[in-house]
């Protein structure tokens, strides 16, 4: 038989399984490092395996999670063991990195602000000469000329609402006129029938 090679079912799932649990535990473990180089904390096995939610001999056994571990140990090691003249180096270096970016991101705004001002004297430019053409003698005159064209329309929708109803009234009086028709000359062709037989 070739069970040895092939492995059951169950015991792929439970494979699997593991695999999936150590994943997790690595993830765990690497996040965990990266947020306590962001917190300056020390790190250690303990602390790891302790925000980690893992145990030390986990760390100790599963090899990419010890060289994590040992790679953040040592290069917090090496960031302890700078003197405080390179530290203030690096923190002036940030600084100074700041500033020019705030300068740039000032200068920026500098010649941002000015463009939205040519542009608003522009624009105010134009709606002054659009105010010079129009003088208040003819701006009354097309105010009085809207005015009567308001009223021209309401005496029009008046006028159309009238003869709409008036439309309807003999459209009906037609139907009316239509049926009294075709009932006369029902009457009239009925005798005649019945003289006939």
């Amino acid at each position: 038989m070739n069970t040895a090679t092939t492995p059951k079912p169950r015991t792929a799932a439970a494979l699997a399984a593991r695999r999936r649990k150590t994943e997790t535990a690595l993830e765990r473990v690497h996040k965990t490092i990266v947020r306590l180089r962001r917190e300056k904390a020390q790190i250690s096995v303990a602390a790891v395996a302790r925000r980690a939610d893992v145990s030390r001999t986990f760390l100790y056994d599963n090899v990419e999670a010890r060289a994590a571990v040992a790679a953040a140990m040592t290069q917090a090691g090496e960031r302890q063991s700078r003197t405080p003249a390179e530290r203030d180096d690096e923190r002036a270096a940030t600084w100074r990195e700041r500033a020019l970016n705030a300068e740039d991101g000032l200068t920026a705004a500098h010649i941002e602000i000015l463009a939205q001002r040519t542009r608003i004297g522009e624009l105010l430019g134009q709606v002054r000469d659009l105010e010079a053409e129009w003088t208040q003698e003819s701006v009354q005159r097309i105010a009085t000329e809207n005015t009567t064209l308001k009223q021209r329309v309401r005496q029009l929708t008046t006028d159309n609402r009238t003869l709409d109803e008036r439309l309807k009234a003999a459209r009906s009086n037609l139907r009316f006129q239509d049926r009294r028709m075709a009932d006369l000359e029902a009457q009239i062709t009925a005798p005649s029938q019945g003289a006939q037989q």
